[in-house]
């Protein structure tokens, strides 16, 4: 049996980790951060994408149903897509979400622009294009609908008309 004061020594010697141990520690954590972090910004950047596909699909929807509902061609504006009315109407049909019909949403800005109208005013063609907030870091290709509901893309400016499809 070892005396009190070889048991406080022993136990002062074999405790703790040697600055050489916390360094190596240090160096794997931020190796497996320098693999991780650019995993995550691109899994956000195609996160974001497919959130604005999915918002340029429920816009083309919802100008069919406001086509339909009320029989004056497309909305004017976004901003008349969204809306939380008590009673819908022309100017605020709540057919999409607040968020969306302010214009920026999931990192991707939303452009609604009219194409043309017919002799009493009303939208018969219109297109929305969506762009990244920050190219590169909230996404990376520009999307494009219009009244045919297919939507675009495009790796480097502004998607068009006569871009390619999605797949």
């Amino acid at each position: 049996m070892l005396s009190s004061t070889a048991q406080r020594t022993t136990r002062k010697n074999g405790a703790g980790f040697s600055l050489i141990e916390l360094l190596i520690v240090v160096a794997v954590i931020l190796i497996i951060a320098a693999i991780a972090i650019p995993n995550f910004i691109r899994s956000k950047m195609r996160a974001n994408e497919a959130a604005s596909v999915a918002n340029l699909r429920n816009i083309a929807t919802a100008e069919t149903v406001y086509n339909t509902t009320y029989g004056v061609g497309f909305s004017m504006t976004l901003a008349n897509l969204g809306g939380s009315p008590t009673i819908p109407d022309a100017t605020q049909a709540g057919l999409i979400d607040s968020v969306l019909s302010a214009g920026t949403k999931t990192g991707y800005t939303f452009t609604y622009t009219v194409l043309v109208t017919d002799a009493n005013g009303n939208v018969q063609a219109f297109s929305v294009n969506a762009d990244p907030v920050a190219p590169g870091t909230t996404g990376d290709r520009h999307f494009y609908t219009d009244q045919s509901a297919v939507i675009r893309q495009n790796l480097a400016v502004a998607a068009g008309a006569g871009d390619p499809p999605i797949q």
